[in-house]
């Protein structure tokens, strides 16, 4: 009998063990050791690894709580991570990391050391660049989402795919800290700097046109069931070197709309560029870093419309949709969420409690109170004017008129 035979709340130890007895995946001799290396809210991560050799494997544990509050949560979400890397891993592959074993009674995840690559967030606030970020995220993001469509699929079989896929804890999450509590603050949750309180009070929760605008993505976001997306797409789950990127962390995917992915990357890469911008010095100059990151994000967005197209061409089944009129407003239409959806996800991370260390290290509070407002104006235009950002230079556009 094991211990591992019914679930627990796992330590460092319980690691090493687990990885002796369930994983043949160490020498004989090895000599292991663990160390917990979560960052987040939602799950354990162990790095466990031979000192002999420094060979290394990744952990992932779901406890039957929330790390924070003690808030019970659905401890599936860690079958629903391991399904979506290894569908991933097919549809583009290298991008992810290896899944060697899920375990569905420790909740258990064992997957590829991606120590290689480091957290493109903090690589970012260092302004460091990297030449293959919006070739590779792109290839991601289309040869995922697309495939994954019913435009593609068997309608049956995206059917069920939607059934399978169903993960109504983590998207309950989102409907509240993306789509809802930024604009209408029922909860109490909301941070916000007390220099800018009247400025959310009057550009935020006076704004009703903006409530509505928001409330109707949040109504796409609960309906819309397009594609298999990521689901939680920020710069802290892509990790990146000089020759590629791992994409981590899809405990929030789901079937919903293709722009939702999209737009929280673009969303994400604003923060880097107004945390260089703002902190910019005569002693620290960073026009070299916002040329490469404003360059970077309008190829994301070019090379998303061209990959998109060129895939569709050539992989979309159903008959109607392989019309060229078709094909155009459907594209239209992703283009439109995803600026909507940066917007969402730029107004979340200032206002509400789930803060980016773009802002949050920030350490003169004027600056900081700039750039709250200079995103908060940015996120504002996205939503409002979504139907008429159709391309990269859209989004520059807006850093501009910002």
């Amino acid at each position: 009998m094991s211990k591992f035979d019914k679930h627990f709340r796992m330590k460092e130890q319980d690691a090493v063990d687990y990885v002796l007895e369930k994983l043949n995946y160490f020498d004989d001799d090895a000599k292991l050791q663990a160390k917990e290396i979560g960052d987040g809210n939602i799950n354990y991560v162990f790095k466990v690894w031979d000192k002999n050799t420094n060979r290394s494997i990744i952990i992932k544990h779901a406890d039957t709580v929330l790390r924070s509050s003690g808030r019970a949560l659905d401890i599936n979400r860690n079958k629903i991570e391991a399904m979506v890397l290894m569908q991933q891993e097919k549809l583009a592959p290298n991008l992810v990391p290896k899944i060697y074993k899920y375990d569905p009674v420790m909740c258990v995840l064992a997957m590829e050391d991606v120590s290689d690559y480091s957290n493109l967030r903090m690589e970012l606030l260092k302004k460091n660049t990297f030449p293959t970020l919006a070739e590779d995220i792109t290839t991601f993001l289309v040869n995922t989402l697309l495939p994954t469509t019913d435009l593609v699929m068997d309608s049956g079989e995206k059917k069920e795919q939607v059934k399978a896929y169903i993960n109504k804890d983590l998207c309950k999450i989102s409907e509240d800290l993306v789509f809802t509590e930024p604009y209408i603050d029922y909860k109490g949750r909301n941070i916000l700097l007390d220099d800018n309180i009247e400025f959310v009070e009057e550009v935020i929760y006076k704004d009703d046109n903006l409530i509505l605008e928001a409330g109707k993505l949040k109504n796409k976001f609960m309906n819309n069931t397009q594609a298999l997306v990521h689901g939680d797409l920020h710069s802290g789950s892509i990790f990146a070197n000089k020759t590629g990127i791992k994409v981590l962390d899809p405990e929030f995917a789901f079937y919903g709309p293709i722009g939702y992915d999209v737009g929280n990357v673009i969303g994400n890469l604003f923060f880097a560029w107004i945390h260089a911008y703002v902190t910019d010095s005569e002693e620290n100059n960073n026009d070299t870093f916002l040329y490469w990151l404003s360059n970077t994000i309008e190829q994301i967005v070019d090379l998303f419309i061209d990959k998109f197209h060129n895939l569709y061409k050539k992989i979309v089944t159903d008959e109607m949709a392989k019309k060229d009129y078709f094909r155009k407003w459907y594209l239209k239409s992703i283009l439109e969420d995803s600026a909507g959806c940066a917007g969402l996800e730029i107004i979340r991370r200032v206002v509400g409690d789930t803060k980016v260390a773009d802002l949050t290290t920030i350490k003169d509070i004027d600056k900081r109170v700039k750039a709250e407002r200079l995103l908060i104006n940015a996120g504002k235009e996205m939503i409002m004017n979504r139907k008429d950002i159709s391309n990269g230079k859209g989004f520059i556009d807006i850093l501009k008129n910002i």
